[in-house]
């Protein structure tokens, strides 16, 4: 008799339903046929062929399911109860996402002989690389394992579709480089911008652009002046058309994520394609917050996240064209714990009604330096809110369940990289920074302490910051106006940023640190506009917040630098980073640091 009892029939029903919604499975006993490891950029996820006993099915693991893996608790041939799970479209098929499973045993044999749900090549597959191959015991046991969509010539075409044999010479997007004269490439039309116009000292005109993909990747293409006119309308975007005749240029990478770009001519063919059903609807490669700071100035990017904070809708006048223009920045967090600002722009600033612990994806933001790293939308950026994938399903299961409480840093808006990260071995408590001379030669000194915070001056927390394009001046309250003299921008409400100082203590000596509004953002949790509008309404609650920023206990990665003021020469500690105590991590720390031969050595230190 079997030790394990699978829930039959699960399979069958838990890809259509989630925990909540299903009256029949509290929780559903599997069996796990293999594993198999993909990685998609930085992402890892774990792909599992499941069986109940009588039919097979696929899933991916939630994130948080991953360690599972990783200490081998999951192996071919596991059996567990999920727990918690949902389901997905992933290329118009549905695919089983596990959020919470319990570990039953690991028998040595596959229990029962299950088949295949569904004929594979409707399933969706999502293609590991061959070396991510981990296990699967089935490969040459008879199961009924997953086909690998196949290519099907023009009378096998599985939908009973006729397939127009222009599609058995298309060229992948992949494969287009500007050394080809002759190519006819297959996409959808997955991004569209409106037609705008240009002006410049000796030309004007007009250009819209598009995003295009096939399976193979995705590429921009832009018409302009002429051909812009005429080939606007013939463009939609969710459509998908043979394109040919454009011209192959390497590109800009300040307007393109990609190595080459088309330019669509009067000449260009377009054709509409009605066998829609194979392409992608668009694919996004996101990069975790706390790894913005690794990427080049200007390029894009994707990201998803939480928005945490949506700032107020202002006018900003611009140089180019001295015209007005709607600016909105919002602030995206993410389960890095890390939070950046977005800045969105004309239409997207002003459509903008997304309500704060959303789920965000955007497509194509522009990364900038602006206070740090920022990112701000393009003409080709796409937002989508609650996004239908994967990411988006993790994302909103861990801030449901762990991020509505977390303490999110700035960390991506501090450009800090891993030599400007908390430096635990070497921290300097506040009376060895003093005794150690940092700061007084030229050049400035970078330091690791750990203090609390004893008193915020309240008076000076922040000021009126210009909302003009990298400008951070002061702005001047005129009339009914907020004006920058450096600029010249006038808007009706400023930018409120950060510009503190706090009194810091540990054991041995206090000091005072200076820090920005990256380092506010860590500290009160909300940004500076944020915390205005409560002082504007309520003095007492502005001092409650104040308050309770008081004794926290941060580790602070500064820099010691020599300052003159009124003839005058001191040192001013300058936060570059400050992250909140990960009592885990100090804990491990201590723990190290007893087991250590110092301890017991007769010149140890006194505790």
């Amino acid at each position: 008799m079997m030790p394990f009892q699978l829930s039959s029939g699960c399979c069958e029903e838990l890809p259509l339903s989630s925990e909540d919604n299903n009256s029949r499975w509290t929780e559903a006993v599997v069996q796990f046929l293999s594993v198999i490891k993909v990685q998609k950029g930085t992402t890892e996820r774990y792909r599992l062929l499941i069986s109940d006993g009588v039919h097979l099915i696929q899933g991916v693991l939630a994130e948080p399911c991953n360690a599972l893996v990783e200490a081998e608790d999951i192996q071919v041939h596991t059996v567990a109860a999920i727990e918690r799970w949902t389901s997905n479209i992933v290329q118009q098929k549905r695919l089983l996402i596990l959020l919470s499973i319990r570990i039953l045993g690991n028998p040595k044999e596959k229990i029962g002989n299950p088949e295949a749900l569904y004929e594979m090549e409707e399933a969706p597959v999502m293609e590991p690389s061959s070396d991510t191959h981990i296990a699967s015991s089935e490969d040459q046991k008879g199961i009924s394992t997953p086909r690998q969509p196949q290519y099907h010539p023009l009378n096998d075409d599985p939908r009973g579709n006729e397939v127009d044999v222009r599609s058995l010479s298309t060229m992948p997007i992949g494969d287009l480089n500007p050394y080809q004269n002759s190519w006819t490439i297959k996409a959808r039309v997955t991004q569209k911008s409106d037609i705008k116009t240009w002006s410049k000292e000796n030309s004007e005109g007009k250009l819209f652009s598009v995003t295009l993909m096939d399976e193979s990747g995705e590429i921009k293409a832009t018409a302009f002046n002429t051909a812009a006119d005429e080939l606007f309308s013939r463009l939609k975007e969710g459509g998908v058309y043979y394109i040919s005749k454009a011209r192959v240029k390497i590109a800009n990478k300040k307007y393109s994520q990609n190595d080459y770009e088309l330019t669509l001519e009067r000449s260009t063919n377009i054709e509409e394609c009605h066998d829609v059903h194979t392409l992608p609807v668009r694919t996004c490669h996101f990069v975790p917050l706390d790894q913005l700071h690794n990427l080049q100035k200007d390029c894009l990017c994707d990201v998803i996240g939480i928005v945490q904070d949506v700032g107020v809708l202002s006018d900003v006048t611009i140089r180019q064209g001295d015209r007005m223009v709607k600016k909105r920045v919002i602030m995206l967090v993410d389960d890095t714990k890390c939070a950046v600002q977005v800045t969105l722009w004309a239409m997207q600033a002003e459509s903008f009604n997304i309500i704060r612990d959303s789920v965000v994806a955007f497509k194509n933001v522009r990364v900038g330096d602006f206070g740090g790293v920022s990112l701000s939308v393009t003409n080709s950026t796409h937002l989508e809110i609650e996004p239908s994938n994967e990411e988006s399903t993790r994302i909103r299961y861990w801030y449901d369940t762990q991020g509505t409480g977390a303490v999110f840093q700035a960390r991506a808006l501090t450009g800090a990289g891993p030599s400007e990260a908390f430096d635990r071995a070497s921290a300097l408590s506040l009376s060895e920074l003093k005794e150690s001379g940092l700061g007084t030669a030229e050049n400035s000194d970078a330091f690791s302490t750990q203090a609390t915070i004893i008193h915020i001056r309240g008076e000076k927390l922040y000021y009126p910051a210009c909302i003009g394009s990298k400008c951070l001046k002061k702005m001047i309250l005129e009339g009914e106006s907020w004006h920058c003299d450096k600029c010249g921008t006038s808007t009706p409400a400023p930018d409120y940023r950060y510009i503190m100082s706090v009194a810091v203590t540990d054991w041995s000596d206090g000091a005072w640190l200076q820090g920005f509004n990256e380092i506010g953002l860590a500290i009160f949790e909300m940004t500076a506009n944020g915390l205005h509008a409560i002082k504007m309404e309520d003095e007492n609650k502005f001092d409650e917040i104040i308050h309770k920023a008081n004794c926290r206990t941060f580790n602070f990665t500064c820099r010691a630098r020599k300052d003159t003021f009124e003839d005058r020469v001191r040192v001013r500690y300058v936060i570059s980073r400050a992250d909140p105590i990960d009592y885990h991590e100090e804990a491990g720390y201590m723990l190290e640091l007893l087991r250590s031969p110092m301890w017991g050595h007769s010149t140890a230190p006194n505790v």
